[in-house]
């Protein structure tokens, strides 16, 4: 009896003791588990997605004859076998097509030159914390910078109109009146009389009627010539293209024989940038090519290769 309950007593203190180190193993293996799966899944979370697009399109053959004959109206005036070759374009040299690929074409007229340029570039990031969208970003606004385009400065407050006080002639002669004096220099855009201390008022006058034919032409802004845009075309972001887009205007200077102007338009979408470049150079001497002309032309070309990506 008494070996049967040492057996049976022994048994009992086995099965505790096993229980108690399973129940350790266990608690120990759940913890250790959910260590191991929170870095796996912070890891998991580090790795960012890839960007949108994992190839891109022909570029010769995105654009339709019916746009570049626009763009490129010394075609119509072509042999149509060397019209074809020109409407084909000519496509750049790359060494891998899922990442960066362009076309160019060019029409020989007689009266203008006219160059188009496309180049699709699709940004790839190679670490594993930063998407190709951002890189992407980072390219365009690279792009950006080296272009030069910023947002426009906030307008300056307008001048004080009110006279200054004139000063008292030396010697107990009375001040001099700033009728004359100082209602020129205003009209000039300073807020100073006409007259310094010691100037008597009759050589106040005739200073200021001497100053007053030149002072506006100092003053006044620089009427903008054919070389820069007009006034709401200068190169600048758009806010309705893409993900983020600008447009760049640039004339060659004016001491060239003749003058080529150049309008880009870089926009992204997604980890893809596009570059529209369009240029058209005047064969005659004198002759300006048309801002806003060549802006709406590569803008129309933009929002179409735009709304193609987005296909």
């Amino acid at each position: 009896m008494q070996r049967r309950a040492y057996a049976t007593g022994l048994a009992a203190l086995l099965a505790a003791l096993s229980a108690t180190a399973l129940a350790g193993c266990s608690s120990g293996s759940g913890a250790s588990g959910s260590g191991i799966d929170a870095k796996a899944g912070t890891a998991a979370e580090a790795v960012v997605q890839p960007g949108r697009y994992q190839t891109l399109f022909e570029p010769c053959g995105s654009v339709s004859r019916a746009t570049l004959s626009e763009m490129l109206p010394a075609v119509t005036a072509l042999p149509a076998d060397r019209r074809d070759r020109v409407l084909r374009g000519t496509a750049a040299v790359t060494y891998d097509t899922d990442r960066r690929v362009g076309c160019t074409w060019k029409a020989d007229g007689q009266d203008a030159i006219q160059h188009l340029t496309l180049d699709f570039e699709r940004v790839v990031s190679y670490d594993p914390a930063v998407s190709d969208e951002t890189r992407a970003q980072e390219v365009y606004t690279a792009k950006e910078s080296a272009a030069g385009i910023a947002p426009a400065a906030p307008s300056a407050a307008p001048p004080s109109t009110a006279p200054a006080p004139a000063a008292p002639a030396p010697g107990g002669t009375a001040p001099v009146s700033g009728s004359t004096g100082a209602g020129t220099s205003l009209a000039a855009g300073s807020a100073t009389t006409g007259t310094s201390a010691g100037t008597p008022a009759d050589t106040a006058g005739e200073q200021a009627q001497t100053v007053a034919p030149t002072g506006p032409a100092a003053t006044a802004p620089p009427s903008p010539g054919p070389s820069a845009p007009p006034e709401g075309l200068q190169p600048r972001t758009l806010a309705d293209l893409g993900d983020a887009a600008f447009l760049d205007d640039r004339l060659s200077p004016a001491g060239s024989a003749t003058q080529q102007r150049v309008v880009s338009v870089v926009f992204r979408t997604s980890n893809v940038i596009v570059t529209v470049r369009y240029a058209v150079q005047p064969t005659r001497v004198g002759d300006v090519p048309d801002s806003e002309e060549l802006q709406d032309r590569a803008r129309r070309l933009a929002v179409g290769l735009a709304e193609r990506f987005d296909e």
